[in-house]
């Protein structure tokens, strides 16, 4: 059974995203809090937590900070009056955020993949298999063409003319071009600097100046730098995963 939190220092916003979630999914437990020192206090585990950010006391960032030492896991979804959030909340690995006014429509859609996710991980933990990764590309070295699974590119690099893929079965090196590379590649994938292309998968922490993958990093141009947050919260939305 999905348990589902929402903490909002508004009775009226609790009483509206509660009974909401009870009539799209009369099966969840439901619980309600109105700050996030009440939040922390709460020995219940949840699946699901609809956080404001914007709370008298302890505000939903310092609140998420704090939660996520106790709970990895928890799929949580930001409510703010304020986009510019949006860039602090990969930092406590949010899987969305609301801005109000939201429409029902909105809200429905957030918590359906919320919901999506919670199920997918279930699944998995009860031993279902998790889909293939069959897509991969084919480079040329030295005459001899080798074939890569995309999923297992972590990031690349420019020197000169000669790309370099690192993947988690180790590098290699071609001649071409990365603006070549990121089309073949996909949405799963971003150019965060003229130099570097990176897989969202693999990240573990960025700032407006690099990023750090699961093995080596890479440079963030500033410019790119809020593109790259709205294309990674995409990312995790369609994955069903949180990130750092």
């Amino acid at each position: 059974m999905m348990r589902i939190a929402v903490c909002d220092d508004e009775k009226e916003v609790r009483l509206l995203l509660s009974g909401k979630i009870r009539k799209l999914y009369p099966e969840a437990d439901v619980f309600c809090y109105g700050s996030g020192e009440e939040l922390l206090r709460s020995t219940e585990p949840f699946d699901i937590l609809f956080l404001d950010i914007q709370m008298e006391g302890q505000n939903g960032m310092e609140t998420a900070a704090r939660l996520r030492k106790k709970d990895r896991d928890v799929i949580l979804v930001f409510i703010t009056a304020l986009e510019e959030y949006v860039f602090q909340a990969f930092d406590v690995g949010a899987f969305h955020y609301l801005v109000k006014p939201f429409q029902d429509e909105k809200f429905e859609t957030v918590l359906a993949a919320a919901v999506e996710q919670c199920r997918s991980r279930a699944g998995l933990e009860n031993g279902q298999a998790a889909g293939p990764e069959e897509r991969s590309i084919v480079v040329k070295t030295g005459g001899v063409s080798t074939r890569i699974p995309v999923n297992d590119i972590i990031y690349a690099e420019v020197f000169n003319r000669k790309v370099m893929i690192h993947s988690i079965h180790g590098d290699i090196e071609y001649y071409g071009k990365l603006s070549d590379l990121e089309k073949q590649l996909g949405k799963d994938f971003f150019r965060t600097h003229r130099a570097n292309l990176v897989h969202f998968k693999y990240v573990e922490k960025y700032n407006v100046s690099e990023i750090w993958l699961e093995k080596g990093h890479a440079l963030m141009a500033k410019q790119n730098y809020a593109e790259f947050v709205k294309r990674y919260m995409r990312y995790n939305q369609r994955k069903g995963s949180s990130s750092l």
